[in-house]
């Protein structure tokens, strides 16, 4: 009799990998966040993707913002975190995220799911942030588009993707594939990107990789990450995970719409995101980098009504405002 199957990487008790190949994922996630219920937003599901059966949360203030120049609320497609290999749009930090993103920048916020690792291997997550954005550009075009989107209310001219960690990283993918002016997506128009602590890799660590752990976040639990999500048997130097790495795209040769990037002081990953945007920047790409100090990675999007969440939403408010037009 052969051995029983055993636990080869373990995701916190969420994902589990088998020693023969099958994968176990929990229904039941303990989550210390409450949901929040913000009054001034409303919320509704959208199937966007039948091929894998994927679903997107869209979100609406109830009222447009007075102060809004435009008084038509811009679009920020909300690219979750988890390492590619968790979370999902109905996890309560995410969607305490998305509601104080939609009240706070008087937007539609629109977070899809994407597939995860193990089960889809990228690029299956770049491919779903794409797919999104195509979803935005069918329910535009369409005479039966979905009423939130379609109804003269949105701009769909002011697009923003706004990606968190592992979304951050699609975000990235995205800005390269889509090109300056997203001309493939029209009438739909990308005018920028948010990067939240964007998930890159590399074989070289960094120094604040080496640095001590954070309370949600270690070395272990990254590289952990980066073997399950990975395409079978690369490195992560391989393209998806590293910009820079010895087989990536030469980003010089790229033209790039705007691009922010927001770190922790005490992130793991912060070096990354500081050498992603001085090499964009010493590249002539139009990119600005924000630290916010003390902080560890998902500050934001795990308590969003904070002091620090406050000021992220005005420098949010601040890009998105100098790139409307």
């Amino acid at each position: 009799m052969g051995s029983l199957p055993h636990v080869v990487e373990d995701c916190g008790g969420i994902v589990q990998l088998f020693s023969d190949g099958t994968i176990y994922r929990s229904k039941d996630i303990g989550f210390p966040m409450p949901i929040i219920n913000d009054e001034s937003v409303l919320f509704k599901d959208c199937l966007f993707d039948k091929t894998y059966n994927l679903h997107l949360r869209l979100y609406k203030p109830t009222s447009i913002s007075l102060s809004s120049p435009t008084k038509k609320l811009s679009i920020i497609l909300y690219l979750h975190g988890g390492g590619f290999c968790v979370g999902t749009r109905e996890w309560p930090n995410c969607h305490n995220c998305c509601l104080k993103l939609a009240s706070g920048l008087n937007a539609l916020v629109v977070a899809p799911d994407y597939r995860l690792a193990p089960e889809h291997r990228l690029p299956a997550a770049m491919e779903d942030g794409l797919s999104a954005l195509q979803w935005l550009q069918a329910q535009v075009l369409s005479d039966k588009g979905d009423a939130w989107v379609s109804g003269g209310k949105v701009d769909y001219d002011q697009v923003f993707v706004l990606g968190d960690s592992s979304g951050g990283n699609i975000a990235h993918h995205l800005a390269v594939q889509i090109g300056v002016g997203s001309t493939r997506l029209a009438p739909v128009r990308v005018r920028g990107y948010i990067l939240l602590a964007p998930f890159f890799g590399g074989v070289a660590r960094t120094k604040s990789e080496e640095g001590p752990g954070e309370q949600l976040l270690n070395l272990e639990i990254l590289d952990r990450f980066w073997r399950l999500s990975m395409p079978a048997g690369a490195s992560r130097d391989h393209p998806l995970a590293n910009p820079f790495g010895p087989g990536s795209l030469n980003l010089e040769l790229v033209a790039l719409d705007p691009i922010m990037v927001m770190v922790g002081g005490c992130e793991l990953l912060r070096d990354r995101g500081e050498d992603y945007a001085r090499r964009l920047k010493e590249m002539g790409k139009k990119i600005e980098y924000v630290e916010f100090e003390g902080k560890q990675h998902g500050f934001f999007t795990n308590d969003p009504y904070s002091e620090a969440s406050e000021e992220v939403i005005q420098v949010m408010k601040k890009f998105v405002i100098e790139n409307s037009s």
